[in-house]
């Protein structure tokens, strides 16, 4: 068995563990994958466990001719069982539907042999359980090819740069920078007199940053979004791209963001394409309720001590600003 998927099932095995007896029902991911993880994460528990079912559902039939909806659609959460999800590749039969939103864990199944979990529901498990340690294998797996997968949109960061408003002289910090496409516009804004921080979680991300030459433009800095290094007040504006909705809980991440800014300062949630793009290239649609739609991002943002001052959501951006009251 791959290394990573014995990390990952036995993760699971042991979070789950003391909730037996219990029946853990693995769906979604291209044709086989449900069953194949099942049987991986069965294995994975220990002698001891035998009150365990582990079950993997092959799909339903939809409503059209020859369409497929998961199990997990018309399943719900019960005491006794736990729902999982496999986010799948370019045969992912189901890409829409509810099932997602329904299972207690979901897991990216892309790349069967580097799964990665997505969301553990907080009922099972702390975020520090699982979360900077999933997060980062998420990443590093995707960090050498970044730039040249999605390089052609450095023009957009700087035009959010711009219109962020970073001015000469400021302290600034580039959270979740990735490999620091937006260093350049940024620490060109603040200036020889301004200072310019990328801080990522993924040590990979940071290496790819270095061999783009962007720690000229910066000082990178490995730590955790959720617990910055940073002291309270100190930041004149906070660029995040590609960050907030990958957070576990975005007000908690959102009111760590709004502690080291200072009063009066500017936050920049930004990606450089548009939710409905973004949502299309994994294969669903919007639904209500997401965390960066408008009508939930405004409360979020004023529940952790922002004021949210525009929002732009257009096919090739994603741009809000808020200003930290």
């Amino acid at each position: 068995m791959p290394e990573r998927i014995a990390e990952v099932t036995a993760l699971l095995a042991e979070v789950l563990a003391p909730r037996a007896p219990l029946t853990v029902i693995v769906d979604g991911g291209d044709p086989g994958a449900a069953a194949a993880f099942a049987a991986r994460l069965a294995a994975a528990f220990p002698p001891t466990a035998r009150a365990w079912n582990v079950d993997a559902v092959l799909g339903l039939t939809g409503p059209g001719p020859g369409m497929f909806d998961s199990a997990l659609n018309v399943l719900e959460p019960a005491t006794d069982q736990v729902l999982v999800f496999l986010r799948g590749g370019p045969r992912h039969r189901f890409a829409e539907g509810d099932g997602e939103r329904r299972a207690q864990v979901v897991i990216d199944h892309r790349d069967p042999d580097w799964p990665v979990i997505r969301h553990l529901h907080p009922d099972l498990a702390d975020p520090d359980r699982w979360y900077l340690s999933e997060s980062q294998a998420f990443f590093a797996a995707r960090a050498a090819g970044w730039d040249a997968k999605f390089g052609d949109d450095m023009p957009r960061y700087a035009e959010a740069v711009r219109l962020a408003g970073v001015r000469p002289g400021h302290v600034v910090l580039d959270v979740g920078c990735g490999t620091g496409r937006a260093l350049p516009a940024l620490s060109a804004a603040a200036g020889p007199t301004g200072r310019v921080l990328g801080l990522d979680f993924t040590p990979g991300m940071l290496e790819a940053a270095r061999q783009a030459g962007r720690d000229v433009d910066a000082t990178l800095v490995l730590a955790d979004a959720r617990r910055l290094p940073v002291a309270a007040a100190s930041t004149d504006v906070i660029f995040a791209a590609g960050l907030v909705h990958h957070l576990p809980d975005p007000l908690a991440g959102l009111a760590e963001l709004a502690r080291v800014t200072r009063p009066g300062g500017v936050l920049a949630i930004f990606h450089p394409t548009g939710r409905a793009q973004l949502a299309a290239r994994h294969g669903r649609t919007l639904r209500p309720g997401e965390p960066m739609s408008e009508e939930c991002l405004g409360p979020l943002l004023s529940g952790s001590g922002w004021r949210l001052r525009s929002y732009e959501d257009v096919p090739d951006r994603f741009l809000a600003l808020a200003d930290r009251l």
